[in-house]
């Protein structure tokens, strides 16, 4: 089969063929099928291959090597015979929908920015493309605006081979200088770029267009955005979440956002009122300790690390003299602090790291980790490490 003669490029939309099995090897990711035509598109030009069957067998990738199309399969078929073939239409469809308006997109941006395309990369739910400058984030609205207009105006796309001579004189889009036979794709007043993939023959067969976010990235501009069909399950899933949401704030779906704020708001003051009364708690605690041979001692519950770590200064600070340790117990063993001026803290704490199944470490006088060993162990090890 003549390269860029394929049933998949002679009739993109062609959902269900009949060809002759003319080859049937088995490799590393299944059985390497080739066939005498065929409607499946193989990866290439940022677009995914398609995916369907061919007869009972499963074809679950499809890649050009050489001038072959080779078709991976979980079974093998039989040299010679004729097999049905037919393509998870949905997928290609989507996918012909998205590539046909990354190149309107791509397009308008050369247009306005003379921006190149470096990056085109198709995913199961969006579209990522990296273009050579920073197009104003002020400016994607409006390009978002201008695709839409495209797909609404229903421009017929044109598919061209054009000769050698007329490539040279013809002004179009592409990553690198082309020769020899050379696909040209034309949607007329929008782009015209060099391309190997599958597109729709309208424009207003894409739906709807809709940029998800825009980025800076290396230099230029990151967009990921989605259309046609990708475009309607985003929305699906995204009015889903909004509901959900709007129904745990019990505001409307315009107001949600405010309700979340408040709600933050409010979760910030309660945490300064808990702050708060926890600090009193821990002055109170600290009120009823002494030191026992230079040495402090405090197991409390439900402590996180940095109220740990306040605890031991705040205990450090009243007793300057006397090693502070401040336990709190987590599954299996103990976050702790201990807080110490004696000169060999870093030392003393590898010991007792090692003691008692513990990591951690710190300096300028305090270091914190976590035990995993009973409350005797830490204690003991502890008491005899730092006792005058």
């Amino acid at each position: 089969m003549e390269t860029m003669q394929e049933l998949f490029y002679r009739d993109p939309y062609a959902r269900e063929f009949s060809a002759t099995v003319t080859a049937c090897r088995e490799g590393k990711k299944g059985f390497e099928v080739v066939l005498s035509d065929t409607a499946f598109y193989p990866e290439g030009g940022g677009q995914p291959s398609d995916e369907g069957t061919l007869g009972d067998a499963k074809v679950t990738f499809v890649k050009r090597i050489g001038s072959e199309v080779v078709h991976y399969t979980d079974k093998p078929l039989e040299v010679g015979s004729t097999v049905t073939g037919k393509l998870d239409w949905d997928r290609r469809f989507d996918n012909m929908q998205n590539h046909t308006c990354e190149h309107i997109f791509s397009g308008l941006v050369h247009q306005k920015y003379k921006f190149e395309n470096v990056g085109f990369h198709m995913d199961p739910d969006d579209i990522t493309v990296d273009f050579s400058g920073e197009i104003p984030m002020e400016a994607i609205s409006e390009l978002e605006k201008l695709v839409n207009q495209a797909i609404t105006h229903n421009i017929d796309l044109k598919i061209e081979f054009p000769s050698e001579e007329v490539l040279q004189a013809m002004e179009y889009r592409s990553k690198k200088e082309l020769h020899g036979v050379v696909r040209i794709v034309t949607v007329p007043g929008c782009d015209r770029c060099a391309c190997c993939g599958t597109h729709v023959r309208h424009s207003g067969e894409i739906g709807m267009f809709k940029i998800l976010d825009a980025s800076k990235h290396r230099g230029g501009t990151r967009v990921r955005f989605v259309a046609g069909e990708r475009a309607r399950r985003d929305y699906d899933w995204r009015v889903k979440e909004i509901a959900k949401v709007s129904a745990l704030f019990s505001a409307k779906p315009n107001e949600i956002a405010k309700a979340a704020e408040n709600f933050i708001e409010e979760g910030k003051a309660k945490d300064q009122k808990t702050a708060q009364r926890t600090d009193r708690y821990l002055q109170f605690v600290a009120a009823g300790l002494k030191p026992e041979n230079g040495v402090v001692t405090v197991f409390e519950e439900d402590l996180t690390p940095f109220e740990l770590k306040h605890f031991a200064g705040m205990l450090k600070e009243k007793f300057p003299s006397d090693a502070v340790g401040v336990f709190s117990s987590i599954d299996g063993g103990f976050n702790y602090v201990i807080a110490s001026s004696d000169p060999e803290l870093t030392k003393i704490s590898k010991s007792l790291n090692g003691q008692l199944n513990g990591r951690g470490g710190g300096r300028d006088g305090m270091v914190q980790g976590t035990y995993r060993a009973d409350k005797s162990a830490v204690e003991g090890a502890f008491r005899e490490t730092f006792s005058k």
